[in-house]
């Protein structure tokens, strides 16, 4: 691994280049192994990682700034980076991972640019987030343990070197370290043709009596710290919003360069074009503000986990609402393969399968302010 620039540097350069292979991309439905071998020479994965292992050890808010830049590049790559990110940031926060895992997992990612994910949905099961017990399980065998099971939505694939898979464990849910290069992995190709993201791999992966280590189940880390997980929704949060801001840019340009034959002007000049951008504009530094205000000063109190909360709502919410109105703006051409207007459309949409979200999240936000509130009565 390289030594490395500023993060948000970097994610800048990163992106500039991921975008030259994101449109071909999609249309594969294969995530380019230029960007991941990119993503892990740069060092770009381990800025969450602990510095006392060799990452860089950053904030939220310093992670959330870089992702937001990476993210406008390909939403699909930048949400491979940020299920690693998230996952290093919220172990080393709350202690979620044991010390000596923590440690061990670090190594992996600096020394060897290792690139992890937390594996966790199940076809059946649906997100962990909504409860329910693990169809995959483990159980003991002389070698350490024996692995059965299932999971979608597995973001990274076959390029993941390492994952981190939830599953049932002498009736506990465990989390077990599983290499992706074991006898009994076997990836099914399901995801290139979804709504969204469709490069980033999030295919099904099949485990038929994979073995592993006695040692490769991390076990339930004794912490005193009872803190919500915030990177997981706000790295989620980054990705989509930067896919908007790329759209942004994007549907400026065309105004810039687009005359029609009877108009003999770019439309830019047009006030309805500008007054169309304004609201796409406004809305999106509205939310690029809260998100990035909320990152930085998110310290660990689950008090403030409700505006995290409405961070993350609404950089999803706006990144929906601002596509939806790129899309407008170019009008009929929008819709062809031949501008990214409708590829940034799709991406975002993934953000509505991200929790919490939708009438679970209001609530999370209405309850909190409702709880703030003194009664006149009182």
């Amino acid at each position: 691994m390289t030594s490395m620039i500023n993060p948000t540097q970097l994610a800048r350069q990163l992106a500039a280049e991921f975008a030259q292979r994101a449109d071909a991309a999609d249309r594969a439905g294969k995530l380019p192994s230029e960007d991941v071998q990119a993503l892990r020479d740069s060092g770009y994965l381990t800025i969450s990682v602990p510095r006392e292992y060799g990452g860089a050890g950053l904030s939220l808010g310093e992670c959330v700034e870089a992702q937001l830049e990476l993210a406008q590049g390909s939403g699909s790559t930048a949400m491979v980076a940020a299920m690693q990110i998230h996952a290093f940031g919220n172990a080393r926060e709350t202690d979620a991972w044991p010390a000596p895992y923590l440690e061990r997992l670090s190594c992996l990612a600096v020394e060897e640019g290792a690139l992890v994910n937390g594996i966790a949905s199940e076809p059946v099961m649906g997100s962990p987030s909504r409860g329910g017990r693990f169809h995959t399980y483990a159980e003991p065998h002389d070698q350490g343990w024996r692995i059965n099971g299932h999971k979608n939505w597995s973001t990274g694939g076959t390029h993941l070197t390492h994952m981190l898979v939830s599953m049932s464990v002498d009736e506990e849910t465990g989390l077990m370290i599983v290499p992706n290069n074991i006898d009994g992995v076997g990836w099914v190709e399901t995801w290139g043709d979804s709504l969204s993201l469709r490069a980033s791999d999030s295919h099904d992966v099949y485990f038929k009596d994979v073995i592993v280590p006695q040692d490769n189940l991390i076990p339930r880390a004794k912490s005193d710290k009872r803190m919500p997980n915030a990177w997981f929704p706000m790295m989620m949060a980054a990705t989509y919003l930067g896919v908007a801001l790329a759209a942004r840019a994007a549907i400026i340009r065309y105004a810039l360069d687009r005359v029609p034959t009877a108009l003999g002007r770019p439309i830019a000049t047009l006030p309805k074009i500008q007054r169309q951008i304004g609201e796409i504009d406004l809305e999106l530094q509205a939310a690029r503000l809260l998100l990035l205000d909320t990152a930085h000063q998110w310290e660990g109190d689950p008090a403030f986990y409700p505006r995290i909360v409405a961070a993350k709502h609404l950089a999803s919410e706006t990144a929906i609402r601002a596509t939806d109105h790129v899309l407008r703006v170019a009008g009929g051409n929008a819709i062809s393969h031949s501008l990214p207007f409708e590829r940034f459309f799709r991406d975002v949409r993934g953000g509505i399968a991200h929790p919490p979200s939708g009438d679970t999240a209001l609530e999370i936000i209405g309850k909190a302010a409702i709880e703030q509130t003194t009664p006149l009565s009182s």
